[in-house]
């Protein structure tokens, strides 16, 4: 009787079947990237990333007690000479107590109300009151860099926000009882080592979960929280003026973040993804889609952009994979990245150099000084508006080019007035418009430099950009020290210089948010191949 024998055929196509050709089980799950899963199913911008967004964004305004605790803290209360001190040569008319005969003259509200009145850092002791506000900063740099690492790596974008709002608690709350002012510089230090990875952790987390479309809008908006917490912290420090008490309560928001917001907040399912842990980032999707009435098909699965591309030729039965890590020198080995970085840092830094220098000019008003911190605080909310608004109409690059040379025209402007009669008014609006266009420019270079990196080492590059801007601040008052019409002239050529650097970078509006190096360098090789252009 003959034997019937499997079709040799059928074997050899199951065995030998080509890998560039999709394989016929139809039960093997379509992989698609984040980006095409939020807009196919899961809904861009729903429920689940606007609750999402809304508490992570908080974190801003603890950043914002932080930075700016330094302008009611560090302060110079008012004095006034002591009665029968005349003649101890006390001049109420004088400016500053320098000259005077110790003994002659008092604080008026007191030698806690500040650090320059308990530490008397006054006169020859003044530039100790810079020399805190740098290394706040340089603090604020090193942590950038440090805590950008650690949320792309193993900690991921929440862990690394856990941590620090831990460390901001424990050293805000310690520098209260800083004995000394070596005690205290170096608590500001730590403190900015914290600081530096708060904002930068809290965006990234929050904006990494909102589709592409949508992404800009809302990452221009995370500004709004670092401005209101301004605010905030002026009503603060009205209510508790001496600066032991006002450290304590301005850390106690972190410890109540930590608590009652952040275990409520989820991990990037773009990090989940990059570590090759693809369940844990389908669950997140899963509930992103469940949240936003939406329901995600059973036939797809998350896959890294570079692996979407081949969906259909390879199929992974497996539900995990490989984490897929990336550094600084990622970024660094690739030439498409190197150049944007290198462009990155250098427009963040100029960036910075100009919104706090103006920052820092506003407080020589001699006006109300919690009043005029509200106030200028709220005048940087319409510059988000309006970025929020054109953003997704002119695209990033152009804003960038635009705001960067609107804020160095009137700064140019203001180079040219005096401190006399009219023009001293004049010079005024020229710093309030500067600092309009540059609040723009800064917020709108989170979102744009965070677009131009993949997401394995996004972090990483948008840290060190945070870094560079952090450098940009411990040069601002430098530049402020200089005086006459010196310091607006540079923030012109800063804001000018700026915005020729940002010709250089491309355009990311509706763009890919890119999974890794690969994926991106892959996109890159295509478009030049069917395009002249050569922007990098």
């Amino acid at each position: 009787m003959p034997t019937t024998l499997p079709s040799i055929s059928t074997t050899v196509e199951k065995e030998f079947q080509s890998p560039l050709l999709p394989p016929n089980d139809e039960s093997i799950p379509e992989k698609i990237c984040i980006d095409e899963m939020l807009q196919t199913y899961c809904g861009e911008f729903g429920w689940w990333q606007l609750t999402h967004f809304l508490m992570t964004s908080l974190a801003w305004a603890l950043e914002a007690f932080h930075t700016m605790i330094m302008i009611f803290a560090d302060r110079e209360p008012e004095w006034r000479c002591l009665d029968g001190a005349a003649g101890l040569g006390c001049d109420p008319a004088a400016k500053s107590v320098c000259g005077f005969e110790p003994g002659s003259w008092e604080w008026v509200e007191g030698v806690a109300s500040s650090t320059v009145a308990e530490w008397g850092l006054v006169c020859g002791d003044k530039y100790k009151v810079g020399m805190v506000q740098a290394v706040f900063f340089a603090g604020c740099m090193f942590g950038a860099g440090l805590f950008g690492h650690l949320s792309d790596s193993f900690l991921g974008r929440k862990g690394s926000l856990i941590v620090v709002c831990i460390l901001n608690s424990i050293f805000g709350t310690l520098t209260a009882f800083s004995p000394n002012y070596i005690a205290y510089f170096i608590l500001r230090f730590l403190t900015g080592c914290s600081t530096g990875g708060v904002g930068l952790c809290a965006f990234v987390l929050a904006t990494e979960p909102i589709g592409s479309t949508m992404r800009g809008g809302a990452g221009m908006s995370t500004f709004y929280f670092f401005s209101t917490g301004i605010a905030v912290l002026s009503g603060i420090a009205y209510i508790f003026p001496t600066w032991r008490d006002l450290y304590i309560v301005s850390s106690i928001p972190s410890l109540l973040f930590l608590v009652f917001v952040l275990p409520f907040i989820s991990e990037s399912p773009r990090w989940y993804l990059i570590r090759g842990r693809i369940k844990e980032a389908m669950k997140i999707m899963s509930n992103i889609a469940t949240s936003n009435g939406n329901e995600l098909s059973d036939k797809v699965s998350l896959a890294l952009d570079e692996e979407s591309s081949l969906s259909s030729s390879f199929h992974s039965t497996t539900d995990d994979k490989d984490a897929v890590s990336g550094s600084l020198v990622d970024v660094i080995r690739s030439p498409i990245t190197r150049t944007r970085l290198v462009l990155a840092i250098i427009i963040n830094l100029l960036c910075s150099v100009v919104y706090y220098g103006l920052s820092l000019n506003v407080v020589n008003l001699e006006t109300n000084l919690y009043l005029n911190v509200i106030l200028n605080s709220v005048a940087e909310m319409p510059a988000f508006m309006i970025t929020a608004m054109l953003l997704d109409k002119l695209g990033r690059k152009p804003l960038t080019i635009g705001t960067l040379w609107f804020s160095g025209f009137f700064c140019f402007v203001g180079s040219l007035m005096t401190n006399k009669g009219i023009w001293k008014g004049v010079k005024m609006v020229c710093g309030i418009l500067g600092i309009f266009g540059m609040a723009g420019t800064y917020n709108l270079l989170f979102i744009y430099t965070a677009e131009l990196f993949p997401t394995v080492v996004r972090n990483a590059a948008l840290g060190s950009a945070t870094q560079a801007a952090q450098l940009g601040a411990i040069l601002a008052p430098v530049i402020v020290v200089l005086g006459g019409s010196w310091p607006f002239a540079l923030f012109a050529l800063c804001g000018i210089v700026g915005g020729l650097f940002a010709f250089c970078l491309p355009e990311t509006l509706n763009q890919p948010l890119y999974d890794t190096l690969t994926g991106m360098e892959a996109d890159m090789e295509n478009f030049f191949d069917t395009d002249d252009n050569t922007t990098v």
